[in-house]
This record gives structure tokens, sequence and C-alpha cells, in this order.
């Protein structure tokens, strides 16, 4: 089989690339720059070096695949990321039809059920809606939730002013988490079996913790237990990001979604919908957490 993957030595790319590697697959990896992928070259992937940006790139690297894995990559370089995403789910889609690939599995999100008012996931919503419109075309979409290494950023907040927060978690409900190895893991067996047939949804959730939860577990593992978790107004949030140096488009897309988690539509359907948990717990992240806090 020839599949191609994008998203090139990503946290959850490079892993599917290496795992159809380990299986004696073709697989060519896409990237904006060759050095990044130089580790998956020498594994035995090809590459296809240029930006998915560019649709004639993109036709171009999808000819002869019978697979694709779509992630649309960050890039934060960009003043309008919305505009930036639908133009990338644009080349998607007519290079996918053009080069007459029959299967694509997709990076989604929880919330993609929205539509709109998840921030950055409603343009993961409209590259769903672009593909469902293809005919002769199945697709499987993948919509794990919250990763766990986005608590990352979690660290300067703790290290400034000694607490955890952001514009949800003054509420019951539980987040959903998810280690991208775990997501890894379910693109690479749906690539290797190809079974999925039409348009269809799997979600991807390792563990579910309330906000406050997640708090005092990685307080206690870092050596500073106690540590709250203060929910903050979308305005506090925005302003935060803002000061921290995101950019605007940035900064208002993560405000919308903590918005959407906040108000309990972004896992609506998640939980409506739920699965058989993925393996990876947030006490096995833990580790990783500390790590990262102690070099930070």
């Amino acid at each position: 089989m020839n599949y191609v993957i994008t998203g090139g030595a990503g946290n959850i790319s490079k892993p599917i690339v290496l795992g159809l590697l380990a299986k004696n697959q073709s697989v060519t990896v896409v990237s904006r720059n060759e050095a990044n992928v130089a580790e998956l070259a020498a594994a035995g992937a090809k590459t296809a070096i240029g930006s998915v940006e560019d649709a004639d790139f993109v036709k171009t690297a999808f000819t002869g695949a019978d697979a694709v894995y779509l992630i649309i990559p960050p890039n934060f370089a960009v003043t309008n990321w919305i505009a930036y995403q639908h133009k990338v789910a644009d080349n998607y889609t007519a290079a996918i039809e053009q080069a007459g690939v029959k299967k694509v599995v997709v990076l989604s999100s929880v919330g993609a059920h929205m539509g709109t008012g998840a921030g950055p996931v409603d343009a993961l919503s409209y590259l769903e809606k672009k593909l469902e419109a293809l005919e002769n075309v199945d697709a499987l979409f993948l919509r794990p939730s919250y990763f766990m290494y986005n608590l990352f950023s979690m660290i300067p907040l703790i290290k400034q002013a000694n607490i955890m927060g952001s514009n949800f978690g003054n509420t019951d409900e539980k987040l959903a988490l998810v280690h991208t190895k775990d997501i890894a893991a379910v693109a690479v067996e749906a690539l290797l079996e190809l079974h999925f047939t039409g348009k269809s949804v799997r979600y991807i959730v390792g563990d579910e913790k309330h906000p406050s939860e997640i708090a005092a577990l990685i307080s206690e593992a870092i050596g500073k237990p106690g540590i709250p978790w203060v929910p903050f107004s979308d305005e506090q949030a925005l302003q935060g990001m803002l000061g921290a140096g995101l950019a605007a488009t940035f900064a208002e897309g993560y405000t919308a979604m903590g918005a959407a988690l906040r108000s309990g539509e972004m896992q609506r359907d998640y939980y409506a919908n739920k699965t058989e948990l993925a393996p990876t717990k947030l006490t096995d992240f833990l580790p990783e957490f500390v790590t990262a806090f102690h070099h930070s």
C-alpha cells in the first residue's frame, strides 16, 4: 500500500509514519521542512517537501496514494487562523478528488459536531463537511479530546501565580483527555486495516477528569500540593493569552473553544456517544509533565 501522511514529524504524524514503516508499508511524509523529517527519511519514508497551502504541491503529493492521513498543521505565522485552515482543507479535498484517493483518515476533534462556536475546531468541522461531499471516498474522522500535552501551557501559570486555570472548569462536567500516542495508535490501525467505509466518526479519549482533579494530581506530582484550578472569564482568558504574546487570531480561537467547553456543547456529542477509553490515563502522563515542569 502507498500511504501519504501529512503533518511532518509532529506528535501524532511521526509515530504514524514509524508504525506504518514497521509493517513494511510505502510511506510518503509531507513536511514544510526537509530537516524536520530527516529521521523519518532515514527510517525509510519518502518525503514530499512543500507547503500544504500550495494546491498543486498537495495534488502532486497525493497522486498515487491508496490512503492519506490528514492533519491541518499549526502555522503560528498566519494572521487569520480560520482562513489558513480553510485554505488547507480546500487543497486537501481538491487533491483527494483529483488524485483519486479512496481512503482518508482525518485528525478532527471533539466539538466538530458543532460546526461553529468551537474556535479552531470550526475549521475541522469544515474539513469534515468538505470530505463528506466527495463521492466514492471513504473517510474516517478521528475526534480526539483535549490533548494531555496541552496541559504544558499551564506551567508558566503555575510558576508565576501558583494556580492552574482557564475559562472553563466552573461546572461539574469532566474534561475528556487523550494522549497523542493513543491517537497515533488508532490511526495506524485504521490505515493498515482500511475497513472503514462511507463517512464515519471515532472518538478517542483516554481519561475523564474534572479540572480540579487535574490540578490536584499535577500539583501533587510536582511537589506543590494544593494548587487550585481557577476558572477565568472569557475576557481574562483572552487578555492573559494576548499578554503572553499569543497572536489575536489564536487567542480569540482558544477563548471560543474554552467557552464551548464551559457551556458543555464542546463535549456533548462525545458524552452522548461514548466508546471504550484508550489506554493512557492522566496518571500515566504525569511523569512527562513533571519533566517538562522542571526543565522549563
